[in-house]
């Protein structure tokens, strides 16, 4: 008898006792010591016990020709194929042999449980485990290894997580050093949209997009954004964007930065605990940078309406041929200022001096806010890109 449960199988045994008294029964299962284990499976075979309660051990190649009969308990908690393998431990010789299969009520049993008891009852005749594979995996579900339909631990973590922890764990048995996976978030409320007039292809957009973003150092970064170009031709706006993205992550990560947020016309960056930066360092470059004030208890804000007096060193651009463009630097007052900005033009005075008026000239189009360029030269990508290359000196 099977019964796969190793608290509960002795009173399985003592249950089988007191309905049969005359028969010698035995209790095998995987917690037992080997000798005491071995000693028990080789009585069996020797006709000392006529009755033998297991888990599921017996599964494991063991022949066992005068085993005649197989009863296993709660057969709906098995799946199709380890059922079939069970079943095939008896009828191994010229005498019949029998396998009874306890359930509960048919009505308390999944739809998948059915199926596969159906299943087991079906096919019977010589040959048919192949037939049994295959319909166990139309059962459980094959699911798609690079797609959406996964099955199993996959479908928990998603199939590029999963490559990662076994590629780790690999590692790790091997006794290679793991890389530290923590990366820095960054959020500049920016559209990284690469142009599909420039990659119509969406996979290749997307592995574009993952070669950037995984970037670990400068030199990786400039050989993605390389590749691109001569794939694709001269990169578009878009991939600039992109690029310069990259290597603000790529800094921060340098610096230890958790997450770069803007929210609105300021831009946070929050430390880990294990960052690099000199804490002496932080303060003087604070009491420089009239644009950066301290966050409590481990953070920054950059004011980007302000402009950065005394910021030296800028992301750097990358042009046509994905050189990087070192002369670009961040742009603003040499000196503060008391005045207050100038308001914007009213649409009234606007619409006075603008003499011919042409069609499309309307309230909304002379009120519509310009529209920024990050990589200019008091965007944010420039202003956060100086901000960080300064912090790392």
């Amino acid at each position: 008898m099977v019964h796969n449960r190793v608290e509960s199988i002795a009173s399985i045994a003592n249950l089988i006792t007191r309905l049969v008294p005359e028969a010698k029964l035995a209790v095998g299962h995987g917690q037992m010591g080997e000798e005491q284990l071995e000693k028990t499976m080789l009585d069996f075979m020797a006709h000392k016990h006529d009755v033998l309660v297991a888990t599921t051990i017996v599964e494991n190649g063991l022949d066992i020709p005068n085993a005649n009969t197989i009863i296993i308990n709660r057969a709906d908690r098995y799946g199709l194929s380890q059922l079939y393998q069970l079943r095939g431990r008896v009828g191994r010789s010229d005498r019949p042999a029998y396998a009874f299969l306890l359930i509960p009520p048919e009505d308390n049993l999944s739809q998948v449980a059915k199926k596969r008891l159906a299943a087991i009852k079906e096919f019977s005749d010589l040959g048919s485990g192949f037939r049994v594979a295959a319909l166990d995996l139309e059962i459980r579900g094959a699911g798609n290894l690079l797609g959406g339909e996964q099955s199993g631990h996959m479908e928990s973590v998603g199939f590029e997580m999963y490559t990662k922890l076994l590629e780790e764990t690999v590692r790790e048995l091997k006794g290679e050093d793991i890389e530290d996976d923590l990366r820095a978030t960054v959020n500049l409320r920016v559209d990284l949209k690469i142009d599909e007039g420039y990659i119509p292809d969406m996979n290749q957009r997307l592995m574009v997009y993952r070669r950037i973003a995984s970037a670990r150092n400068e030199q990786e970064l400039e050989r993605a954004v390389e590749e691109v170009r001569d794939r694709y031709g001269p990169q578009p706006t878009t991939i600039l964007n992109l690029a310069d993205y990259g290597r603000i992550r790529v800094m921060a990560d340098r610096l230890g930065v958790e997450t770069v947020d803007r929210e609105g016309d300021r831009v946070v960056f929050r430390f880990r605990p294990q960052t690099r930066l000199d804490p002496a360092q932080l303060v003087n470059f604070i009491q420089r940078r009239a644009d950066v004030t301290l966050v409590p208890p481990s953070g920054l804000r950059l004011d980007l309406k302000q402009g950065a007096s005394g910021a030296s060193g800028a992301i750097g651009a990358i042009g046509a041929s994905g050189a990087t463009d070192s002369r670009r630097r961040p742009v603003g007052p040499a000196k503060r200022s008391g005045r207050l900005p100038s308001a914007p033009a009213s649409w009234w005075t606007a619409r006075a001096t603008a003499g011919e008026v042409t069609s499309g000239f309307t309230k909304a189009e002379i009120l519509k806010p310009e529209v920024q360029d990050p990589r200019g030269p008091t965007g944010v990508f420039t202003r956060v890109g100086g901000l960080l290359a300064e912090l790392l000196g």
